[in-house]
């Protein structure tokens, strides 16, 4: 039982609830069958996102697995190689869906806080040898959640670009926390869009929608993704609700990123200071990760510590901790975890 009626919760950005003005937005939406393709609430969150990001065309799906997967099973044949980091999410926390759904490997680099150098991946690329799997993609995340939320440039991502355009591999970015990263760096959704093939990004994370991500990509891959999207079982209909959502977030939450970024840092900066806790890792974006002093308590007891003061975290290791900031923590709620923190120092 909760001690404070303050309920922070620190487990990820996808616990968010949908603000009044957005749910108002919901309820007004007109809809259709998406899978007739007749759903102008749809076509709007598509057509806006692709802009957005200078691309021809976007398809919108339930999650930023189906979006990373389809990609995956765009670019790629059965048989086939990609290049990730090994903290990366598509090869993490997806299930296995890069051999489940494409039959292809993964070849997993370990880059400097998730973040692949172009000569890594250009060391990594096999030659054309019958007897070797077919390199055909490299996929980027930014932000890294395994990471604290790192982040790539427009600097460090251009000449992996180029490389891949020189060498025929299609570049996916799973941009889940995008407008995270460009958020810190200043640089625009479009000039993003330039470097990579296909784009995923999520609006249920960061940006507060309550589902779904988009596809982002040429009008030629998201032709062949909405069949894939249909194998894969995520043909929706009346769903311009949803989509309304989404675009709401992409038109209001994302200059208000910066608010969880500031809070983060401070959440990090006073954990630094707590004698049970090892390492913080830099705190980049809106995630903090910090290793506890094993001798001093584990994670399981941290977690139900903070629980009992009313602040939700997630375990995120045996003795790692993952807090996560996001639309609906506000400053009270700093406030109240800061102190929460504090107060376990005392246990």
């Amino acid at each position: 039982m909760a001690t404070n009626s303050i309920i922070a919760d620190l487990r990820s950005d996808t616990v968010t609830k949908p603000t009044a003005a957005m749910h108002a937005h919901m309820m007004s939406a007109s809809v259709g069958d998406d899978v007739f393709g007749e759903d102008p609430s749809i076509h709007e969150l598509e057509h806006y996102a692709a802009a957005l990001f200078g691309k021809e065309a976007a398809l919108f799906c339930p999650s930023g697995t189906m979006t990373n997967q389809i990609a995956i099973k765009l670019h790629t044949q059965p048989g086939d190689e990609l290049l990730c980091d090994a903290n990366a999410h598509i090869y993490n926390y997806e299930g296995g869906g890069i051999s489940f759904n494409s039959g292809v490997q993964a070849k997993l680099l370990n880059g400097q806080e998730g973040r692949l150098s172009v000569e890594m991946i250009e060391a990594n690329i096999n030659a054309d040898f019958d007897w070797l799997t077919r390199t055909s993609l490299v996929a980027l995340e930014n932000t890294v959640n395994r990471a604290g939320g790192s982040y790539y440039s427009l600097d460090q991502i251009r000449p992996i670009a180029a490389l891949c355009r020189e060498k025929g591999l299609a570049l996916h970015l799973d941009g889940a926390r995008i407008f995270n990263a460009l958020t810190v760096t200043g640089e625009s959704p479009s000039a993003a869009g330039e470097q990579f093939d296909t784009i995923s990004i999520c609006l249920s994370k960061g940006l507060g929608a309550p589902v779904g991500s988009l596809l982002i990509g040429t009008n030629a891959h998201i032709k062949k993704a909405r069949k894939i999207r249909k194998v894969f079982g995520g043909g929706m209909r009346q769903a311009g609700f949803l989509a309304a959502a989404g675009l709401y977030a992409l038109k209001n939450h994302i200059t208000r990123l910066s608010d969880d970024h500031q809070r983060a840092k401070e959440l990090g900066k006073v954990l630094t200071e707590m004698p049970y806790v090892k390492t913080v890792l830099p705190v980049y974006t809106n995630i903090v990760i910090f290793h506890l002093q094993p001798e001093l308590i584990n994670g399981a007891t941290f977690e139900n510590l903070m629980k009992e003061r009313g602040v939700k975290i997630s375990a995120f290791g045996k003795d790692t901790i993952r807090m996560v900031t996001h639309l609906d923590f506000t400053s009270d709620h700093l406030e109240h975890t800061i102190k929460s923190i504090q107060a376990v120092n005392k246990f």
